[in-house]
């Protein structure tokens, strides 16, 4: 009988603190595409800081940039996860996502055909709504295809505490965004 292969998630995304809401609904839900199946990686804050600012000049690329893009070009699904700052995503997710450029002359040209799940997380409703509309934007342009769910937190409540989410509708809408990446992504 032959054995499938697991769909690999990655998880991308955070803030500079591996605590933040941000990184731990991340978290949340890249457990749940691993309870159903999947092999997972989260390029979370350390990772993210240690990227310098993207540049097109792959010897400019620093070890920690060559494993991002590897990352991406193994991707069999991808999990977003960006705070809303000043209504947009962070410059630190931002300057993560550029480097999907580095696949644009690969096969399978940046994210084109990947599920691709949004978390938001935001004090505030406005940036909620304003961040997760311009991660949708970046990943239709990127060729990706961002699940029907994008999950919009507003985290001024103190919701995330010790890697737990205190409200069990946000729980499920986490697990939820998994569930459809890994539908999509099981499905390619």
């Amino acid at each position: 009988m032959e054995q499938t292969k697991k769909p690999f998630i990655l998880g991308l995304g955070g803030t500079t603190s591996p605590v933040s809401s941000t990184e731990v609904a991340l978290s949340i839900s890249l457990e749940a595409a691993a309870a159903a199946g999947a092999e997972i990686e989260l390029f979370g804050s350390d990772r993210l800081m240690a990227l310098p600012h993207y540049r097109s000049d792959p010897a400019g690329l620093n070890q920690t940039g060559k494993d991002l893009v590897a990352l991406v070009r193994r991707a069999d699904g991808v999990i977003l996860s960006s705070p809303g700052y000043h209504g947009t995503i962070s410059g630190l997710v931002k300057n993560a996502i550029d480097y999907v450029e580095e696949t644009s002359s690969d096969d399978r040209i940046y994210l084109d055909g990947l599920p691709i799940g949004l978390i938001v997380t935001a004090y505030g409703w406005q940036a909620v709504g304003s961040t997760l509309a311009a991660l949708r934007s970046i990943v239709h342009s990127l060729r990706g295809w961002p699940t029907p769910l994008g999950v919009g937190i507003n985290a001024s409540g103190g919701m995330f505490s010790d890697g737990v989410c205190k409200d069990p509708a946000v729980n499920d809408q986490l697990k939820l965004v998994a569930q459809q990446v890994m539908q999509r992504a099981e499905t390619r």
